[in-house]
């Protein structure tokens, strides 16, 4: 039996050679990411039954290190405004009310950016009205700014090849909250959120 597994798996590696040789498809440079997390503001069953929870939602372009530097030019300048993400805007959308970072953030769509400086990072949010799925990057306009949120930075141990973007609830009793995080290479940033 494990003389078949094994022949299998050479099987299937010699047939994914030849067709990667052949001129297979490429594996993108960047993928999608979506962060999703539910806010129910009832906590019994039938509560729960009789609406939908409030979602908060960040979908974004994820895009790797792939031996590059984080904090260049290139990729993520110091001192100007990163589209966070890769190719298309990165959309932050929330169903309820919030406060991220000591800011309110009333329930809507937003498109995320981030601005990197040496004596702190921020997260920019400008509100987006088109209601397309997916949303292109535009030059940067501070006139359109809907909240400037700073983040808490910290220095990862061990660097991280793909941008992560998290929502992480607490559970603790009390008022829905918890911590919005950003990480890549050995940056790692955060914001704690809380519903209104």
């Amino acid at each position: 039996m494990r003389s078949l597994m094994l022949a299998g798996v050479a099987l299937t590696l010699t047939a994914t050679s030849a067709f990667a040789q052949a001129g297979a498809r490429r594996a993108a440079p960047s993928t999608r990411a979506i962060a999703e997390m539910s806010l129910t503001f009832a906590d019994t069953a039938a509560q729960r039954a009789a609406g939908k929870p409030a979602l908060v939602r960040i979908d974004y372009g994820q895009p790797h290190l792939r031996g590059r530097k984080l904090l260049t030019d290139s990729l993520v300048p110091m001192g100007k405004v990163w589209r966070l993400g890769a190719n298309a805007a990165t959309l932050f959308t929330t169903d309820a009310d919030l406060v991220i970072g000591g800011k309110d953030v009333a329930k809507g769509r937003y498109v995320a950016q981030l601005l990197p400086e040496t004596t702190g990072w921020t997260l920019i949010l400008q509100q987006e009205t088109t209601g397309a799925a997916q949303v292109n990057v535009a030059a940067y306009d501070i006139a359109k700014d809907y909240a400037r949120i700073p983040l808490k930075a910290s220095t990862l141990m061990h660097g991280m090849e793909s941008l992560s973007i998290t929502l992480v609830p607490s559970t603790a009793p009390g008022v829905q909250k918890g911590e919005l995080t950003i990480a890549w290479g050995t940056v790692f940033l955060s914001a704690e959120w809380s519903a209104k």
